[in-house]
């Protein structure tokens, strides 16, 4: 029988209080600047953080929107609204336009705490259920039509709280974490506090009470959430930098102590690749997560003196499948960890043999270890929860250890550099431009192996194909990391017989022949926030 996890174990305000009464000197959070929050000074920010949210009027239950690059205030913010019973939203940083717009509607926010340097797109979209905005490091734009507070908003006396009904069940709703969407708009997956715990839980175990992970992944993302709460749940720490910088990361795990980090995507041939030094193995880290495993681990360890495992993941599960130490061959995730069951499916949920390729679905016997759904979507929800599994949209195959190997995705959904990004959304602005009367937008790899964004396209009747002007075109009303490096004009898309985009035959045709951005010298970054 699985026994379910106390409050003081697994839900925020109690773990917050728990832990600064037992180990109030004991640093929780290391910044980039140096600075250094104890638990105790971790729980007197969030408690005068929740006190100025509970000024403005939320309360349990409430869905509260954070738009914050990593630091103080995007991990204050998020457990000040835990901390009242509120649900977090947060929100990736490059989302503008429709995308934004669609994460406003869907996820019922009204009230939204943000940095000065994005707060100009929300006067561009519908704010939909949106009332008021925190605009934090800068005044709030013009023209916002919003109540707007500055950061004196979050300053509260903490003596309101003993009023209010703050406590939460472990199956109560903590976040709305956004997804790619596959054949429609992003989806938010809805997180309990058992679902994050889970999450954290077994993959974790290793982990020691002198541990410090480094948190360079976004805080809007499962990546980064996780490393936070996993520490969070030991008594242990977090070193919490803005972003992932390959030339700064050995540097920085020196002098922020770090032990352990997830590589995710590109960072691991990003470290590799890069030329060796004699103290390479001079440093702290003694564990990382390399996902997907794409380098050899015993020779990635024993040039950086760390253990390497890995693992497989998605916001909706909780870790399901993971390594030993120092996993093989390449692309391999692990076995299913103790308490799931794993299958690999045909279309009909057949289970197929080993060696055979198809979906990978799940279940799990700890209630609420996996989310209930999308928050707004019931049919997507329906779609995910199958006769009774979870389905991944993933391809795996199973080897003759009993490994599971990631194969290829099913759903239409490309992953690039960390993020997953739906086809769909960008499909939908790239036919936007005026020249484009249809295209299809597909994942395809570089020469490094990393996913890129490839949008082909039809121009209309005289249209001009003129890729530096489509994509700054594109700049302007996508996200960053949605724009398309590769750009190809056809006569026309490959279609089925029914008139589908065979989008596989755009795959295995690549990049060839089209415009590529990078080559061309065209730069799309992300926005930097001071």
């Amino acid at each position: 029988m699985t026994a379910t996890p106390r409050e003081e174990d697994c839900v925020l305000a109690p773990l917050v209080d728990r832990h600064a009464a037992e180990r109030g000197q004991a640093v929780f959070a290391r910044f980039d600047d140096g600075g250094e929050w104890t638990y105790a000074e971790l729980r007197g920010q969030v408690r005068e953080t929740a006190a100025g949210l509970a000024a403005l009027g939320v309360r349990k239950g409430a869905h509260v929107a954070v738009w914050l690059p990593n630091g103080r205030d995007a991990l204050r913010v998020w457990f000040a609204i835990n901390y009242l019973g509120a649900v977090c939203v947060p929100v990736n940083l490059a989302y503008r336009g429709a995308i934004l717009a669609h994460a406003l509607k869907i996820s019922r926010v009204t009230l939204i705490v943000c940095h000065s340097g994005l707060a100009d797109r929300l006067t561009e979209v519908d704010r939909a259920a949106l009332e008021a905005a925190i605009v934090l490091s800068g005044p709030a734009p013009a023209g916002l039509a919003l109540p707007c507070h500055g950061a004196e908003a979050l300053r509260g006396d903490p003596l309101v709280l003993d009023g209010l009904d703050r406590r939460v069940a472990p199956w109560d709703l903590q976040c709305l974490m956004f997804t790619s969407g596959t054949t429609g708009p992003s989806k938010a997956v809805r997180s309990s506090y058992l679902h994050l715990y889970s999450v954290c839980d077994y993959p974790y175990r290793m982990f020691r009470p002198g541990d410090r992970y480094l948190v360079n992944l976004p805080m809007f993302h499962v990546g980064g959430t996780v490393a936070v709460y996993a520490m969070l749940i030991r008594g242990a720490s977090v070193a919490i930098v803005e972003s992932f910088r390959a030339a700064e990361f050995w540097s920085v795990v020196r002098a922020s102590g770090s032990t352990i980090a997830t590589l995710l995507g590109s960072m691991t041939p990003l470290l590799w690749t890069a030329p060796e030094r004699p103290d390479d193995a001079e440093q702290p880290l003694r564990l990382g997560f390399m996902i997907p495993l794409v380098v050899d681990a015993r020779a990635f360890g024993k040039r950086f003196g760390c253990e390497i495992r890995t693992l497989y993941n998605m916001t909706e599960v909780s870790s399901p499948i993971l390594s030993d130490a120092f996993p093989e061959p390449l692309g391999v995730c692990g076995r299913p960890r103790p308490g799931v069951e794993a299958r690999v499916v045909d279309a009909n949920d057949v289970e197929l043999p080993a060696g055979a390729v198809g979906e990978l679905m799940l279940r799990v016997d700890a209630p609420w270890a996996f989310t209930d759904g999308y928050f707004g979507d019931a049919e997507a929800t329906a779609r995910l929860w199958r006769n009774g599994w979870l389905h991944t949209g993933d391809a795996f195959r199973v080897d003759a250890s009993g490994a599971y190997v990631f194969v290829d995705r099913l759903k239409d959904a490309i992953r690039r550099r960390g993020e997953n990004i739906s086809s769909f959304e960008v499909e939908a602005d790239v036919v936007k431009h005026p020249n484009v009367r249809e295209c299809a937008v597909v994942g395809v790899r570089d020469s490094v192996g990393e996913e890129e964004v490839m949008a082909v396209v039809v121009l209309r009747d005289g249209g001009a194909f003129d890729p530096v002007e489509m994509t700054q075109f594109y700049l302007r009303r996508m996200p960053h990391f949605m724009v398309p490096r590769y750009i190809r004009a056809v006569e026309a898309l490959p279609l089925t017989p029914t008139m589908k985009i065979q989008k596989h035959v755009l795959r295995v045709e690549g990049a060839a022949g089209a415009w590529d951005r990078e080559a061309a010298g065209v730069q799309v970054k992300r926005t930097r926030l001071d």
